[in-house]
C-alpha cells in the first residue's frame, strides 16, 4: 500500500508531518487528537483536505456549538 505525507495546520500538532496511507486519504475525514500529558485532557479535531498546491493537509476544526 502506498503512503504519502500529510501536514497538520493549527492546534497542538501544528507543523507535524506524518505518513498518510492511501486508505486514509479521503477528503473530509476527521481525526481526533487527545492530549493527556501533564495537565487536563485537551481534545482537538482536524479535518483532512487536499489541494494540488499543498497536497494533503489536516486543518484544525473550529469549536462546535456550545452544549
Amino acid at each position: 500500500m502506498a503512503s504519502r505525507n500529510v501536514r497538520f495546520v493549527g492546534g497542538p500538532l501544528d507543523g507535524r508531518v506524518q505518513d498518510l496511507r492511501d486508505s486514509e486519504a479521503v477528503a473530509g475525514r476527521l481525526l481526533r487528537h487527545i492530549h493527556l500529558h501533564d495537565g487536563p485532557k485537551i481534545e482537538t479535531h482536524y479535518e483532512l483536505h487536499y489541494t494540488p498546491e499543498h497536497g494533503w493537509v489536516y486543518h484544525l476544526c473550529g469549536r462546535g456549538p456550545a452544549p
